[in-house]
């Protein structure tokens, strides 16, 4: 049996969803090892002068307590 715990992370970039959802996984795996999956719950942008300016994730990162 395996104990998993799922935190959230927001991130964002000026690029894309694919990109901003990477960028959360790295930054979490800067502190947490055993990422086994991520899940992006939500996603926006940030609109300037009618032009996507940014790329934003909600993302539920699980991974395993050993």
């Amino acid at each position: 049996m395996a104990v998993m715990k799922v935190i959230e992370v927001m991130a964002s970039s000026d690029k894309s969803w694919e990109d901003a959802t990477r960028k959360a996984v790295a930054h979490a795996g800067k502190s947490i090892n055993h990422i086994k999956s991520a899940f992006v719950q939500s996603q926006s942008v940030v609109v300037n002068d009618g032009e996507v300016e940014e790329f934003r994730v909600n993302v539920k990162i699980t991974f395993e307590v050993k």
